[in-house]
């Protein structure tokens, strides 16, 4: 089979061409707002809003409302009582996060349970992307525009918060309101997301491609374009693996990220894992003097954020 007719034989079909466009937007949509999550250490807040949703995809199922509708209005009820129970009590925020997005997704289990013959679940928990229809399509395209655009127009705003909360502050900004922005708009990029991969590979989405272009990236603008470049490349051969290997959509577009990151982590960056034992088997040197040269990407720092430059 030639390179030509390997690329086109999948797009032949109409679900797959629908699942390609529903991935590569919900990928992007993802790829941007996981690097604001990586920088100011909410990726567990990504991973409770994305199982808190559960409850709400149940119930617009039962009543016959789509399921954006539920699945947004849980997640920022899941933000909402977060911040409740963190602001009036002496808990630390990983506890409470875990209380909530555990107990609203064990409520969510328990709705589809006592209605197991109207609700699929494998399909809400693992998304079924070659099932979407050409509304859906539209509705993941709509709502990715509006938090792509929300995001971009805020961006340098979100970035100062992420890199000193107190300067920003200080300078007028609205922290308390740039915050629940940013928790809103991980909400609605969990309904977007939950279309292309389910509840609970979406929580890669989230962290993944952000993860990855930090350890590339030594600016926050070169590290938006990284997250966005690779994560579109990773979820495009995830839809043609899962074709040609007859395997999970899904779970294919969330190996492909794995892998990529996985690959960054050993080889694509100078002190990349194998890159330092070469280093360490070839240089002569006393031992003890082989590390990480101070001021190279990978070099220890404060805050996630200290070795992205000219953000």
């Amino acid at each position: 089979m030639d390179v030509l007719a390997f690329l086109l034989e999948p797009l032949q079909y109409g679900f797959l061409t629908r699942a390609l466009a529903v991935t590569v937007a919900a990928a992007v949509v993802a790829a941007v707002l996981s690097c604001w999550l990586i920088l100011m250490g909410w990726s567990l807040m990504g991973d409770a809003v994305s199982h808190a949703v559960l409850p709400g995809v149940a119930l617009a199922y039962i009543l016959g409302i789509p399921f954006a509708i539920g699945a947004f209005v849980f997640g920022i009820g899941a933000v909402a009582l977060i911040g409740l129970v963190r602001s009036t009590t002496k808990l630390k925020a990983d506890t409470v996060i875990g209380v909530v997005f555990t107990g609203l997704f064990a409520a969510g289990l328990a709705i589809v349970s006592a209605t197991p013959s109207q609700i699929d679940l494998m399909h809400i928990l693992f998304g079924n992307v070659l099932g979407v229809s050409a509304g859906d399509v539209w509705q993941v395209l709509i709502l990715g525009a509006l938090t792509l655009a929300i995001l971009l127009v805020k961006r340098r705003d979100l970035t100062l918060l992420a890199f000193d909360r107190t300067h920003a502050h200080v300078i007028g900004l609205n922290t308390r309101f740039l915050s629940a922005l940013l928790l809103g708009l991980l909400a609605l990029t969990v309904v977007v997301g939950l279309q292309a991969v389910g509840i609970i590979l979406v929580v890669a989405m989230l962290i993944t491609p952000g993860a990855t272009a930090f350890l590339l990236a030594r600016s926050f603008d070169r590290m938006l374009v990284i997250a966005v470049v690779l994560t579109v490349a990773a979820s495009v051969a995830g839809i043609y693996a899962s074709y040609y290997l007859d395997i999970s959509t899904g779970a294919a577009v969330v190996l492909s990220q794995a892998l990529v990151f996985a690959v960054v982590y050993l080889v694509g960056r100078p002190d990349g894992v194998l890159w330092q034992a070469r280093r360490r088997r070839t240089a002569a040197v006393p031992s003890g003097t082989a590390g990480t040269p101070s001021g190279t990407p990978g070099a220890p720092s404060g805050t996630p954020g200290a070795r992205l430059r000219d953000a």
